[in-house]
C-alpha cells in the first residue's frame, strides 16, 4: 500500500487531520519509508530497526493497542494505566500496580524520548529494544504486569474481533499475509513510542526554537548552576535529553551507563535492600550494587515521586539528598549513611546551595516541562 494511502486510512479511522508543524520544525525531512518526525531542533534522528521502519498508519495502531484494555489478560488495565499522559506517562505511584493488584518494587519510567534511550529499564544495561522490552510487561511474570503470560492465543483472537484492528494492521504491516501477531502488537507498540518526542518545553523554546520565549531570571541563575561544576548535575543529566544515555543514528559508541547515588547504604556495607539492588542482579558483579540508569529530567516536575523505588517525594527533597551527597536513613531496617557508601558514584560530591540558589534550581527544572507534550491529542487515548 502506498504511502498517502496508508496516512489517509489512519487518518480517517481517528477522524482527524495531520497536525500543523510548529515554527521551526523541517516538516519536509521524510525518513523510514516517509515518515516525518518533526523533530525539535537539534534533535538527532533516533534509530530505526530495518525490521521495523516507521510510518503514520503503524504508530496509529500502536497508539490504539497502547490504551487498550484488552492487552491485559484480564482486561483491566492498557500500558497506558502506568504511563498517563498527563503525568508524562508516568503514574504518580512510588510503585506501579500490575493488572493482578500486585504492587512492583520500581516506579514506571517516562516515556518522553524514548526513542533515544540506550537502555530501557531502571537496572538492565541489556535491554535496548523497545519491540523486546514490550514483552516484559506483556508476559512478565515476576511482577505480574499485564498478565498475558499463556494467554498469547486469547491475545490475538480479541484483537481479531476489533473492526478497527481489521483494518489498521494490514494498513501498517502490508507485507504480512495475517497481519495480527504478537509480532505486529510490539513492533506497533515500539513504533508510537518512539513517535512519543518531547521538546518544547520553556527551556528548549528559549534555548533552541529561539521563538522569543525566555527563561525566567530565576530560571537562568538555577541553569548556570545545574551545569556548573559546583552541582555536577550535568555529568549524569546532560545531552539534548538530560541524560547520559542516549543513542541516535549518529552514535558511535552505545555508551550504557549506571550510578550508585548513595540512596541507602545498609549495615555501612554499601548494600542496597535486598529487594531491588540494581544492575547487581543482571550483571552479577559486586560494583554494581545500587545502580541505576539516570533518567531524562525531562517533565521531571511532573513525575513525582523520585527515584527508582519513588522512596523521595518531591524535587526539594532530591535536591537535599544530592546537597548531602546521598542520604542518610537515621533508623530501621534500611538505615545507614548513603554518604559513606563506597559504590557511590564520583560525582556526588555534596554542595550547599543558599535558599535563593535552591529555588533558582528548582525554577529552572520547571522550565523542562512541556506543556504541549502532555496535552498532545496525537499521543491521547483515542477509544475516548
Amino acid at each position: 500500500m502506498r504511502l498517502a494511502a496508508t496516512v489517509a486510512l489512519a487518518l480517517a479511522l481517528v477522524g482527524c487531520e495531520d497536525p500543523p508543524a510548529d515554527p521551526g520544525v523541517d516538516a519536509g525531512t521524510e525518513v523510514d519509508g516517509g515518515y516525518d518526525w518533526q523533530l525539535p531542533p537539534g534533535f538527532p534522528l533516533p534509530r530505526v530497526p530495518a525490521d521495523n521502519p516507521m510510518s503514520a498508519v503503524k504508530v496509529e495502531l500502536g497508539r490504539r493497542l497502547f490504551y487498550d484494555t484488552r492487552l491485559s489478560g484480564n482486561q483491566t488495565q492498557s500500558c497506558a494505566s502506568c504511563h498517563e499522559q498527563a503525568r508524562a506517562f508516568t503514574d504518580g505511584r512510588a510503585h506501579a500496580v500490575g493488572s493482578t493488584g500486585e504492587t512492583h518494587r520500581r516506579s514506571s519510567m517516562g516515556l518522553g524520548n524514548v526513542a533515544w534511550n540506550a537502555t530501557l529499564t531502571w537496572a538492565n544495561p541489556l535491554l535496548g529494544s523497545l519491540e523486546e522490552q514490550a514483552l516484559v510487561p506483556m508476559f512478565g511474570e515476576r511482577p505480574v504486569e499485564l498478565g498475558l503470560a499463556g494467554l498469547e492465543d486469547m491475545l490475538l483472537t480479541r484483537l481479531r474481533a476489533v473492526p478497527v484492528y481489521q483494518q489498521l494492521f494490514p494498513a501498517a504491516f502490508p507485507e504480512l499475509p495475517d497481519a495480527i501477531t504478537l509480532g505486529s502488537v510490539t513492533r506497533a507498540l515500539a513504533s508510537f513510542e518512539r513517535a512519543l518526542i518531547t521538546g518544547r518545553s520553556t527551556f528548549d523554546r528559549a534555548e533552541r526554537w529561539k521563538d522569543g520565549t525566555r527563561l525566567s531570571a530565576s530560571a537562568a541563575r538555577g541553569k548556570a548552576l545545574f551545569f556548573g561544576e559546583e552541582l555536577e548535575c550535568f555529568h549524569c543529566h546532560g545531552g539534548f535529553n538530560f541524560s547520559d544515555s542516549e543513542v541516535s543514528v549518529t552514535t558511535t559508541f552505545d555508551e550504557r551507563p549506571f550510578h550508585n547515588t548513595g540512596l541507602y547504604n545498609l549495615g555501612g556495607t554499601g548494600a542496597y535492600p535486598a529487594e531491588d539492588q540494581g544492575a547487581l542482579e543482571v550483571t552479577e558483579k559486586s560494583h554494581d550494587m545500587g545502580h541505576f540508569r539516570a533518567p531524562s529530567l525531562r517533565n521531571i516536575a511532573l513525575t513525582a515521586p523520585y527515584m527508582h523505588d519513588g522512596s523521595i517525594a518531591t524535587l526539594d527533597e532530591v535536591l537535599d539528598h544530592y546537597a548531602a551527597g546521598g542520604r542518610t536513613i537515621a533508623s530501621g531496617p534500611n538505615a545507614g549513611v548513603g554518604a559513606m557508601s563506597p559504590f557511590k558514584s564520583q560525582f556526588l560530591a555534596g554542595f550547599t546551595l543558599t535558599a535563593q540558589q535552591r529555588a533558582d534550581v528548582l525554577a529552572f527544572l520547571d522550565s523542562l516541562t512541556d506543556e504541549e507534550f502532555v496535552r498532545d491529542p496525537r499521543f491521547a487515548d483515542p477509544w475516548k
